[in-house]
């Protein structure tokens, strides 16, 4: 990398495949509604909402050389995202994910990013390419492989960066072990996920926050939709509830809270502003007031 980016965005570049109805729905529900497709995946939705947040990041991943993958690339310039340092594939097609939502909130979710866990290391050719080590702040998703991630945190190439973990989903936290074991990062998980990760019952994102700590996390950031949120680090834990808000879709509000709560701490925001903005910033989102 000749020039740093402000930020590294590391993880899922895709397509999102949405199907909103605005009723409520069940298993086996065929009800009318609309269907879209816009760019997403965790690190490329966390990229653009810190973009909007008045930040440049740049994107690590893989990305086919097939037509989805040209159009993708296209829509990162367009929004004024970094893609010179995308990994693109000739053999592998680009990744996509599909949801159901509804009223009553996230129905079901399929995400394939098979092409990124294929791709494997060669998504951090550019950090091995570097001559120092980087040391700005980045932005982690779980949807690369735990060996990729458990590489990742012990790699010196990234001994100095300011390390932002998610796990992408549920399914994934526990990808997110690496990082308790080695005390590495801000992880960024909700209630479910800090339960898998810890392999325990929580009942409040307090409670959460501090298990993780003590089972080794550097700091911790725990949401509980609009249940109470706790920001939690050696020094002080913070805890606060959201706005009350209506909701009217739900898939990529974990990625805006994450970027909200980077830009803010970027821009020095002590412990409760920051966390303030952070779900304020998922608020609007989930309301429908702003897009990513």
């Amino acid at each position: 990398m000749t020039d740093k980016p402000e930020i590294l965005c590391i993880g899922s570049v895709l397509w999102d495949v949405i199907g909103r109805s605005d009723a409520p729905m069940r298993q086996g529900s065929d009800m009318p509604g609309r269907i879209t497709r816009l760019p997403g995946g965790v690190a490329l939705n966390i990229a653009m909402a810190l973009r909007r947040f008045g930040l440049h990041p740049a994107l690590l991943s893989a990305v086919g050389r097939d037509a989805d993958g040209d159009a993708l690339i296209a829509a990162c310039h367009a929004r004024g995202l970094g893609t010179d340092l995308i990994y693109r594939s000739d053999d592998l097609p680009t990744d996509q994910y599909m949801a159901i939502e509804a009223s009553n909130g996230l129905i079901a979710a399929i995400a394939d990013a098979h092409s990124l866990e294929a791709a494997g290391d060669k998504i951090l050719r550019p950090l091995e390419a570097a001559t120092e080590p980087y040391s700005g702040s980045v932005a982690l998703d779980g949807n690369l492989t735990i060996d990729l991630l458990s590489q990742m945190a012990r790699s010196p190439l990234l001994a100095q960066a300011d390390l932002r973990v998610a796990p992408a989903s549920p399914g994934k936290a526990l990808r997110l072990s690496p990082f308790l074991q080695t005390g590495r990062g801000t992880l960024y998980v909700n209630l479910e996920e800090a339960g898998l990760l810890c392999q325990m019952h929580f009942d409040s994102s307090n409670a959460a926050a501090e298990t993780l700590l003590a089972r080794g996390a550097a700091r911790a950031v725990v949401t509980d939709g609009g249940n109470p949120a706790t920001a939690a680090s050696p020094e002080q834990t913070v805890t606060q509830t959201p706005p009350p808000v209506s909701v009217t879709r739900v898939t990529g509000a974990g990625d805006t809270f994450m970027a909200a709560h980077i830009a803010a701490e970027l821009r020095g925001q002590p412990a409760e502003a920051a966390l303030d903005d952070a779900l304020s910033a998922a608020a609007l989102y989930v309301s429908g007031e702003t897009t990513i």
